[in-house]
């Protein structure tokens, strides 16, 4: 992969990621899922594995009718080419609870998507979202929330 492929890679991973979120922050769950290739794995924050894109789909809307979800605030903190047509993004995330305007600390995590490329465009084929609990060294959960506390302030000021 030439260094302008590459770098077009890189912006479109983090195009697919932003496209996700914005998908989940807006409750639309046929959005969310069509960020995902047919054959992707979804593993939610509390280990639930949703396999290929349908069940994706109809997992987020049975999460949407049901819960009141809060909004997702990210940093992306990596994003690293494997293959010509395969990319990790690695992410932090905090949460938004609905009628609230702070981050959530305990709902903060790590989160890990594999972008693929189907034919010219770029799909998730694996997203991870796992909770931040830090065991043992509560000194970095605090600092995570702090560095996503200022995401949202810029993200505030963006609007």
């Amino acid at each position: 992969m030439t260094g302008v492929e590459g770098a077009n890679a890189d912006s479109e991973t983090r195009e697919l990621y932003s496209r996700l979120l914005d998908a989940w922050n807006k409750r639309n769950a046929r959005e969310y899922a069509l960020q995902f290739a047919s054959d992707a794995t979804l593993i939610g924050f509390d280990g639930t594995e949703v396999n290929g894109q349908l069940e994706i789909g109809a997992h987020l809307t049975e999460i949407f009718t049901h819960h009141q979800t809060p909004r997702y605030i990210a940093i992306v903190r990596e994003v690293r080419t494997l293959t010509p047509d395969a990319i990790l993004l690695r992410a932090n995330a905090g949460l938004v609870p609905a009628g609230k305007d702070d981050i959530d600390p305990a709902l903060n995590a790590i989160q890990t998507l594999v972008a693929v490329r189907k034919s010219a465009a770029w799909k998730t084929s694996l997203f991870q979202n796992t909770p931040a609990a830090f065991h043992m060294r509560p000194e970095l959960g605090k600092q995570l929330t702090e560095e996503l506390r200022a995401a949202l302030r810029d993200s505030v000021r963006h609007e």
